[in-house]
């Protein structure tokens, strides 16, 4: 059948990866360093994914294709977990596409998941109960040596939470700070993280590719950016092209912000090595 589905130039691409969260359908994935269709009856035609690609890599063409079929796409989107079918659902919804939002909530409905539509009012709330989201700033327990003879490495985290989706831009760590934002997989694979980037830093971290919630980063991340005199940013990513997606949330959002903060940027090569 003929209908609109994406098209990707593989000569704009550059593998940055941050198409692949935006597309909850799961059509998307790099491969030989370059976004692919992996399949057509995943992709919805709708171009989520094209304001994400930093190089206009992406774009929507009408053409002979697989015909899209909902309920293939919701059992792939099942797998992601609530959040990505949270987003696929929303994404549905707001593009009026009500037959193949009436097929996605069967499925959901015969699996036994309940997934709402209603906006959560405590959405980028902080919730006193859990002890997982609670504030806390723990800077005046630090001021001794990272290492003692031959005694632990202590650590240098002043704050919790540190996951993105967690923290509150008014926190009062923020003030004044001069801030890390890692990939969450840098800490393990960079052994003097703590020494090097972390020391009397505030930290925000997150998953450029795994997190289906970017635009809220850009939009959390701009507040922060904005209330509370940030001196610096230092970007810690991975070397793999879909966490280069961490540089291009930060700058958008620091566009969003208005402000002129300084930013060192620090790749970390899979062995364990500043690139």
């Amino acid at each position: 059948m003929k209908r609109k589905i994406i098209k990707i130039d593989e000569d704009k691409c550059n593998g940055c990866g941050a198409c692949v969260p935006n597309c909850p359908e799961g059509a998307l994935q790099i491969i030989d360093g370059k976004a692919r269709l992996v399949g057509e009856l995943l992709c919805d035609g709708l171009g989520a994914c094209i304001g994400k690609c930093p190089l206009g890599a992406i774009t929507v063409e009408e053409r002979e294709a697989e015909e899209y079929d909902e309920k293939k796409v919701i059992e792939n989107v099942i797998k992601a977990g609530p959040e990505t079918i949270k987003a696929h659902l929303k994404h549905l919804k707001d593009h009026n596409q009500d037959k193949d939002l009436k097929q996605a909530m069967e499925v959901l409905k015969k699996k036994k998941i309940n997934i709402s539509l209603e906006e959560d009012n405590n959405k980028g709330k902080m919730h006193a109960g859990c002890p997982g989201t609670r504030m806390m700033d723990f800077r005046s327990e630090h001021g001794g040596s990272l290492t003692s003879a031959g005694g632990p490495i202590n650590s240098e985290l002043r704050q919790w939470p540190i996951q993105l989706q967690l923290v509150s831009p008014g926190a009062p760590y923020f003030k004044d700070a001069d801030l890390v934002i890692a990939a969450d997989c840098v800490p393990f694979a960079y052994g003097d993280f703590h020494r090097k980037f972390l020391k009397n830093k505030a930290l925000v971290l997150f998953c450029p590719k795994l997190d289906t919630v970017l635009e809220e980063y850009i939009e959390k991340l701009s507040v922060i950016f904005k209330e509370n005199n940030i001196k610096s940013i230092t970007l810690v990513h991975m070397e793999v092209p879909c966490c280069y997606g961490l540089v291009q949330v930060v700058e958008e959002a620091l566009k969003k912000s208005g402000k002129n903060i300084i930013i060192k940027d620090y790749t970390i090569s899979i062995k364990g090595e500043i690139v």
